[in-house]
């Protein structure tokens, strides 16, 4: 079993995520949400009325994970 932490600092309208794998940021509202991972891809969702949310992640992990 492994361990996991997460603290995130709101500044604003950006919030900086700190984790075991590094600093993400993210950026957005209620409606659009842009964020940046530790591991340097990008993710970007939009929310709909009626409680749907739309998503996509761009690029690919710089390190391989490993177990």
């Amino acid at each position: 079993m492994g361990w996991h932490y997460r603290k995130s600092i709101k500044v604003g309208p950006f919030r900086i995520n700190l984790s075991r794998q590094g600093v993400g940021h993210s950026y957005g509202n209620r409606r659009f949400h842009i964020s940046t991972t530790p591991d340097g891809r990008r993710h970007v969702s939009v929310r709909l009325p009626g409680g749907f949310q739309v998503g996509k992640t761009f690029g690919n992990r710089r390190y391989p994970r490993h177990y």
